[in-house]
This record gives C-alpha cells, structure tokens and sequence, in this order.
C-alpha cells in the first residue's frame, strides 16, 4: 500500500509539473495605438499597430462585444498579423474577454499562432491615450 501511495504521489507531482505553465515573467510585449474605434450596435471594432516584442510590426483588429447593459465586460473576437524582421507574415485569431474600468479596458486571450506558437495575452487599453500596453506569456513555442 505505501508503495502504491508513493507511487501515484510522484505521478501527480510529475504531471502537474509536465503540464504547468509559467506566468511569472512575459515573454515579450510592447505599445500598440488605437488607430481606429468603430461603434456599432452592442459592440465595437477596434484596429490596433504597433511594435511587441518577438514579432515585430503587429497589425490587430478586435470586435469587442459587452455581455451586460452597463458595458463593463464582454467578449472580444478578431485577427492579428505580424511581420518579423525577416519578413515573414504570421497570423493569428483571437478569442478571448475582456473588463472595464471606467477609461481603461482588460483584454485577456489566448492566440494560436500559424507557425506552431500559442500565448497567453494580456492588454492594458487606455481608451483616452489610444495605447494599449501589451505582455505575452509563451504556453507553447513554434517548435513544440
């Protein structure tokens, strides 16, 4: 029995350790403008540029939908695009939700990049400055 025990303990430890992620430190981030805020009914579509850290020149378009008649949170759905110093485009979708607070708006997503790469996404949005002040935390590089 103590075998069995010691050996479904040191299972558990290694899995949870195999699987985790580390979101202590962002992998990379950088300032993106607002250079577009579009209304519409119940939603806007906000286009995003800028420079992240890792991915160079960033394009984004996010369709943010409010989920409650006051509009302080919802969910946000759109596309971004990059082009690394070496030219290369990637794209990725994003889903994700977002909170606000007052002139300040919480994006969190993750992305699931076309060159194999997945984030976990973090937006600081300052509606009245036009930024938005990005981190990212890598879950999954290109390579695995």
């Amino acid at each position: 029995m103590k075998h069995l025990l010691l050996s479904i303990s040191i299972s558990i430890a290694f899995i949870s350790t195999s699987f985790s992620q580390n979101l202590s430190q962002p992998k990379g981030g950088g300032t993106l403008d607002i250079v577009l805020v579009s209304p519409g009914d119940g939603y806007s579509l906000m286009n995003f540029e800028g420079n992240i850290t890792g991915y160079g020149l960033v394009f984004a378009q996010m369709k943010v939908s409010s989920i409650n008649t006051s509009k302080t949170s919802g969910t946000l759905d759109g596309n971004a695009r990059t082009i690394l110093n070496d030219g290369t485009l990637i794209s990725t979708p994003v889903k994700g939700s977002w909170k606000r607070f007052g002139s300040s708006m919480k994006f969190y997503f993750t992305d699931a990049i076309n060159n194999g790469a997945m984030n976990f996404v973090m937006w600081d949005v300052k509606l009245l400055e036009k930024k938005a002040e990005v981190k990212y935390f890598e879950l999954h590089g290109p390579d695995n």
